[in-house]
């Protein structure tokens, strides 16, 4: 009993240090949240300034995803994705055996996709996830070999620099090779595999024998199947030179990879685009070939198969047609007093720049009368009313999550480095669920409203370390938070101050194809959208006079 008192007041001695401990730490001139009588809480909004930033070419090789497809944005133009990839065997120097002849060869690479509903005979009804554009869409889809060397590296003066390569190099385009025996694509199957392709999200069965010659059927989650030409992979991977199949340097040279084209299918006015992980795309080359010949064992044919990834460098190629309007906002930007919209598109597309100058012109009173910030927010609207438009019946589908960064130096705001949230689904959008960006949707129109993203780290720092710099804040759609990685221009953007450049953007901005319109500050008074301008919310407690 004695030694359970002890212990009690032990660990509430221990509780109230760590506290009081806390409380000092906590209550740095604007780093506080304070609950005491003596303290109100108060908001005060500061004007900002925020333009449109036009992204120019930009590096698009080993993105996690890439896009596939032709994607009619009724708001922001029409986009074309197309892909070029190395491969790589699955086991180099492998035994072909003798007189290999092909069966067939199966290129499939998986989509994105979640379970609906399960049948009472255990097959399951899927839907596809990160399609973008009409569900009924078709395209003339091309997979070709491709002519193109792929490097991940080169050398300049005796340093070696990683190779780039960016989304509107037209030399894979020129390198890609039709099959020379018929003139055509690799996948010269049926209509559904080429000129009237679509992204089909019925599962799939595959049935096999087990040694026993009894069928055992396997279900496969939705993806693309291609049947490839199959004299075209007897010349070039069973009958080559063994050397050109010893080692992935050697392959790689003589099998340069794939090139994937899209182009509009004659079979439907209809298109659209999906959102891919190739990396884990793969060419099966099923054939039967004979066993080493012995003196002592007779001959027997059996089935055989070569597997070749989709591995290595890889880029995706991104051809944009604006529509006027969005083309207009991004070439004619006003640096100095700020734009009415604010248009973020992902790929090979835009930005907004955020600077914060009033709530700096401030700083100084705030540190004098010792305000202490409790939240710090920028919520964008979205403009409803231009976001609204359709081509037919499509609606512009908007993008579930916008990003913040520090713009002048490409790296993550504090508020995002103090956000250790996590996401309770698989969605690669959704953590940090603190730091915010993700979408409001208004529960009738099923649209969105607003995007919230709170930077109160940022500006507390702002608030008590007086040589913090106010840099320029950047605003990104983005496919997955976790990748706060910058890709480089193709070449870089002097900014209104000469010693300023624009020369990377965030990789994660590049691999989402969707954009949104949201309302900027330069919004005249008594405009009906007045209210919705952008501006920064602070919240403080106060000491009362």
């Amino acid at each position: 009993m004695y030694n359970t008192s002890f212990i009690k007041k032990i660990l509430l001695a221990a509780a109230v240090v760590f506290l009081y401990s806390c409380d000092k730490d906590f209550n740095a001139i604007g780093d506080d949240l304070i609950g005491d009588d003596h303290f109100g809480l108060e908001s005060e909004k500061y004007d900002v300034i925020a333009y449109n930033q036009e992204v120019t070419p930009i590096q698009s090789n080993s993105l996690v995803t890439n896009a596939l497809g032709i994607y009619d944005n009724p708001v922001f133009g029409t986009t074309t994705a197309n892909y070029n990839t190395q491969v790589g065997l699955s086991a180099y120097a492998p035994s072909v055996g003798e007189d290999p002849v092909i069966q067939s060869v199966v290129l499939s690479i998986p989509y994105f996709s979640h379970v609906k509903t399960t049948n009472t005979d255990g097959t399951h009804v899927y839907e596809l996830d990160s399609i973008y554009g009409s569900p009924n869409g078709k395209l003339k889809l091309s997979v070709y070999e491709s002519g193109y060397q792929m490097r991940s590296s080169y050398y300049d003066n005796g340093s070696q620099f990683a190779q780039l390569y960016y989304t509107n190099q037209t030399e894979f385009e020129d390198a890609k090779k039709p099959y020379a025996a018929t003139g055509k694509p690799l996948n010269d199957g049926n209509v559904l595999e080429n000129s009237e392709f679509y992204f089909d999200a019925k599962e799939i069965t595959d049935i096999t024998k087990d040694k026993d010659g009894k069928e055992v059927k396997t279900l496969v989650a939705p993806e693309m199947r291609l049947n490839l030409n199959k004299a075209f992979f007897q010349d070039k991977i069973l009958k080559a030179p063994k050397e050109k199949l010893s080692a992935a340097d050697v392959f790689q040279d003589y099998f340069k990879g794939l090139y994937f084209k899209v182009e509009r299918s004659e079979a439907s006015p209809l298109s659209n685009m999906a959102l891919m992980d190739f990396s884990k795309g793969k060419i099966t080359i099923n054939y039967k070939a004979k066993t080493d010949i012995t003196t002592d064992e007779p001959t027997v044919t059996e089935d055989r198969s070569i597997v070749i990834n989709l591995t290595g460098s890889n880029v995706n190629l991104l051809q944009d047609v604006k529509d006027a309007d969005y083309q207009n906002a991004v070439a004619s930007h006003n640096v100095t007093n700020g734009d009415r919209n604010l248009y973020l598109k992902g790929g090979q597309g835009s930005l907004a720049i955020i600077e914060l100058k009033d709530f700096a012109s401030k700083l100084e009173e705030i540190r004098t009368n010792k305000w202490l910030v409790n939240e710090a927010n920028l919520v964008f609207h979205i403009d409803a009313v231009k976001m609204a438009k359709k081509t037919g019946d499509e609606q512009a589908q908007e993008p579930k999550r916008v990003y913040l960064y520090d713009f002048t130096n490409s790296t993550v705001l504090l508020d995002y480095s103090a956000d250790a949230s996590s996401s309770i689904t698989s969605d690669r959008r959704m953590s940090k669920v603190i730091f915010g960006g993700i979408i409001n949707v208004d529960a009738t129109t099923k649209r969105g409203t607003t995007y919230k993203i709170r930077i109160t780290n940022h500006i507390r720092n702002l608030i008590k370390t007086a040589t913090a710099t106010n840099v320029k804040l950047g605003l990104v759609v983005t496919d997955d938070i976790s990748i706060i990685t910058s890709n480089k221009l193709k070449n870089r953007i002097q900014m209104a101050n000469p010693n300023e450049y624009f020369s990377e953007a965030p990789r994660a901005s590049v691999m989402n194809p969707l954009g949104t319109i949201l309302f900027g500050n330069n919004i005249p008074a008594g405009d009906s959208d007045y209210d919705k301008r952008l501006r920064l919310e602070v919240y403080y407690t106060k000491p009362n006079k």
